[in-house]
């Protein structure tokens, strides 16, 4: 997989606890930033995808069901 770098500058406090878990873990500070990014990137993702959609849905006419009345053994679950 092909990389890129990326330099950022964090609170001191924060960069002595990534130095530490990498110490302890015998992993770089790099592997965790970049694990951190990842992990916040897919939930930000996630968030941003559910807000739009939501923000979709109200601009319809549709009518949303009820989480209760959904029959869900229909729909296969």
């Amino acid at each position: 997989m092909a990389t890129k770098q990326l330099n950022t500058s964090v609170d001191s406090s924060l960069y002595e606890r990534l130095d530490r878990l990498a110490t302890r873990t015998g992993r770089s500070r790099s592997h965790y930033a970049a694990e951190f990014i990842e992990r916040g990137l897919n939930d930000l993702e996630d968030h941003y995808l559910l807000k739009d959609s939501l923000q979709e849905f109200y601009a319809t006419d549709e009518e949303s069901i009820a989480h209760e009345d959904v029959d869900w053994d229909a729909l296969g679950r």
